[in-house]
C-alpha cells in the first residue's frame, strides 16, 4: 500500500521556497538600484522614476530604455575584468536617459 502524501508539509515548502524567491528578487532589485548608482537618490526620486517607467505607454522610449540596460548590463561583464571604472560610465545613460524623457 502507497504511504499518503502529506499535503500540509508540501504546502509548506512551496510557501517557504516562495517566501525565499520573493525575498532573493528583493536582495536582486536593491543590488541593481546600487549597481547603477540610483541609491544615490531620493526615494522620492526614484520612486517617482519608476512609477513613470512601469507606466510608459511609449514602445520608443521603452525600447531606447532597454537598449541603455543591456549596454550597462554588457559594461557590467567586462567590469569584472576592467575594473572599477566601468561603473560609472554604466550610470551615465540612465542619468541621460531621464534627463531626455
Amino acid at each position: 500500500m502507497r504511504k499518503p502524501r502529506d499535503f500540509d508539509s508540501e504546502l509548506k515548502a512551496l510557501a517557504d521556497k516562495a517566501k525565499q524567491l520573493k525575498e532573493r528578487r528583493v536582495r536582486d532589485l536593491g543590488a541593481l538600484v546600487t549597481a547603477t548608482g540610483a541609491d544615490a537618490l531620493d526615494a522620492e526620486v526614484l520612486a517617482g522614476a519608476l512609477l513613470d517607467a512601469a507606466a510608459n505607454t511609449d514602445k520608443a522610449t521603452g525600447e531606447g530604455w532597454r537598449k541603455s540596460g543591456a549596454a550597462f548590463f554588457q559594461g557590467k561583464q567586462r567590469n569584472a575584468s576592467g575594473g572599477p571604472r566601468q561603473q560609472p560610465e554604466g550610470t551615465l545613460p540612465l542619468d541621460g536617459g531621464a534627463a531626455s524623457a
